[in-house]
């Protein structure tokens, strides 16, 4: 694993799942429910499907590294060399702002237990805390 301090943007407060909803999963719920202007939903469109061809999605490679019981409150996290997909990121925080939904960038150097990496993301385990 590369060390460094991996990046991740998240809701500041956790959904019933006990999990802060990420970035994309944040413009994913204002997409479903309808609330994404004409040029929000052309920014999600355009910029989902360049993350699609530049990013992989763990879940290809191992369909159980988001299961809830092998793997409870399981997140993504971008490598610190990733910065051609952090530039990706402000254009989707600015569609949040404007709809009122908080978005936080949290840095760690140890965010958990890895359960998947790539070159440009690991998906962690968050450790048992308390």
């Amino acid at each position: 694993m590369i060390r460094g301090v991996y990046v991740r943007f998240q809701s500041p407060a956790p959904n019933a799942r006990g999990v802060h909803p990420g970035v994309f999963g944040l413009i994913n719920g204002l997409a479903k429910h309808g609330q994404l202007s004409p040029e929000e939903t052309r920014f999600k469109e355009e910029n989902h499907a360049w993350f699609h061809a530049n990013l992989i999605d763990p879940s290809d490679v191992d369909p159980h590294v988001y299961d809830r019981t092998l793997n409870p409150k399981a997140t993504a996290w971008f490598r610190p060399t990733a910065t051609h997909l952090l530039e990706r990121v402000p254009g989707y925080l600015a569609i949040l702002a404007a709809h009122g939904v908080a978005c936080v960038r949290v840095e760690e150097i140890d965010p958990g237990t890895v359960v998947y990496e790539d070159p440009h993301q690991v998906v962690v385990v968050p450790y048992a805390t308390g």
